[in-house]
């Protein structure tokens, strides 16, 4: 039998993969958050279920590290910066000073009615003070939840944003805890000096890869996945190393590539969002596997006491100053405020007290496993209910699949877009042939009135008509400007 122990390994760990996704799916039936059941597949697999015994955290911090570089990979890969750019300022007060209040309004609460030590007190509000990008880039997808005006950009560069500072806190307050003679402004140039390093090698390595990934030609198309596996470890690892945060930088990394033209770009993004959702479900496995739900009983009134702090009191406060200045209607804000959903970050972050030997650690861990159990369970199941309650539910625009796809290769930088024809535009009536369009734009397909049309130089154009073209460059830029201005 020893010598099949890695097979049954491999068994397990396909059995667990197939039972989540399965369970998964019916649970989306039901309105149920994947990753809640990704957790309760874990625990129900551990040691109190099944008698799968983990309990190595530290490969468990490893992973959920590893995991969540490739999740902000991916995370920014999917931000359009030209959504994004007008909601900056508001994500960065959020990914801020939102940190410091929800760490600050939970350290005083433990430690006023439950008597926790201020640092310990603290170290808990640090660990459970940022929302996770996992948990809302998947609960707002799997929900396929439109909102109105900047809420969803908001939410998607915050959740993005907010995690470096969260790993900075904790960090922080143990190096405090480690060395108590030490002042609490000595770790402030610690703090500017990650986010600093982490924002300069985020913006230069991502552009460092995009040239890397336009100018390296290898021989098949798989190959470009692996070297995109390669850029995204080194851009993380290099800023970590160099004393930078290495999450900032791989998320800007991911935005710069994101919203740039690269060889392979459909595929690789494609790759990326595949290997992100297994990410995401290794870790959440791998997170549950580490709980036994018979330890999580002693503190349950502590953690749902928490909990509620948390959702009720701590994020809605953090939301509202923090967007203080900000002109966001208020049914909006509480919608932010809402969505403030607690995932595999926490409980990550709740391992490096462990690790550390901290006092209470261990009761720290179960209060924060619980309340990432209990944020995904009642914000992540009511979301589209709030949603339509603050009237903040929108329709998500509907895109018809093109039976037509095309992937650049080489040196090509052309690439094809759907244009919509504009009400009143140049485009809205005219023929193709009027409109001059450049030379090197070809237009290929038009979908009007759910059929599809070959184009013709006398076909007219209508508005509403989604026009599939081949172009690149200003050549592109041109066409937009003549179908939807």
């Amino acid at each position: 039998m020893e010598g099949h122990h890695a097979e049954l390994y491999l068994l397990a760990a396909g059995v667990l993969l197939l039972v989540s996704l399965v369970v998964s799916r019916l649970g989306g039936r039901l309105g149920i958050p994947g990753l809640l059941l990704f957790l309760g597949v874990g625990m129900f697999a551990g040691s109190d279920g099944l008698g799968i015994e983990f309990s190595d955290y530290r490969l468990a911090q490893v992973l959920g590290t590893v995991a969540l570089c490739f999740i902000l990979f991916q995370g920014g890969l999917e931000t359009h910066w030209g959504q994004t750019r007008p909601v900056v300022k508001r994500g960065l007060s959020l990914a801020t000073l939102g940190v410091l209040v929800t760490a600050g309004v939970m350290a005083v609460f433990v430690h006023v009615v439950f008597g926790w030590a201020w640092p310990v007190a603290w170290l808990l509000g640090a660990v459970v003070s940022s929302t996770d990008a996992s948990a809302v880039f998947s609960v707002l997808r799997e929900r396929a939840l439109g909102l109105k005006g900047d809420i969803t950009p908001l939410l998607e560069f915050e959740s993005g944003g907010n995690d470096p500072m969260a790993v900075f806190l904790t960090i922080g307050i143990l190096e405090l805890i480690a060395h108590p003679d030490m002042g609490v402004w000595e770790i402030v140039p610690l703090f500017l000096r990650q986010m600093l390093l982490g924002a300069l090698f985020g913006a230069a390595l991502g552009r460092a890869a995009l040239w890397t990934l336009n100018r390296l030609q290898l021989q098949f198309e798989g190959l470009y996945s692996v070297l995109s596996l390669a850029l995204a470890l080194t851009i993380f690892s290099a800023a970590a190393v160099a004393g930078g945060s290495g999450f900032l930088a791989i998320y800007i990394a991911g935005v710069i590539l994101g919203n740039a033209d690269f060889i392979h770009k459909r595929s690789l993004i494609a790759f990326h969002d595949g290997l992100s959702w297994l990410m995401q479900v290794a870790m959440f496995l791998t997170l549950g596997l580490l709980v036994n739900p018979h330890e999580l009983l002693p503190s349950a009134g502590l953690a749902i006491a928490c909990a509620l702090v948390l959702v009720f009191l701590a994020r809605p406060l953090s939301v509202y100053l923090s967007l203080m200045r900000a002109r966001m209607p208020l049914n909006e804000k509480s919608m932010v405020a809402w969505v403030g959903l607690r995932g595999a970050v926490p409980i990550v972050l709740a391992t490096f007290p462990l690790l550390a030997d901290v006092p209470q650690a261990q009761t720290l861990f179960n209060v924060v496993f619980f309340i990432v159990l209990t944020s995904v369970l009642l914000q992540g199941t009511t979301l589209t209910l709030v949603a339509r309650t603050l009237n903040v539910r929108e329709q998500l625009p509907t895109r018809t699949a093109s039976p037509i796809t095309y992937t650049p290769t080489g040196h090509n930088k052309n690439e094809m877009v759907e244009v919509e024809v504009r009400p009143g535009s140049d485009a809205d009536g005219a023929r193709i042939v009027d409109l001059h369009l450049p030379p090197e734009a070809l237009v290929i397909l038009i979908h009007r009135a759910g059929e599809f049309l070959i184009p013709k130089g006398a076909t007219e154009l209508l508005a509403g008509d989604s026009v599939l073209v081949l172009a690149g460059g200003e050549e592109l830029r041109e066409v937009r400007r003549r179908l939807d201005t």
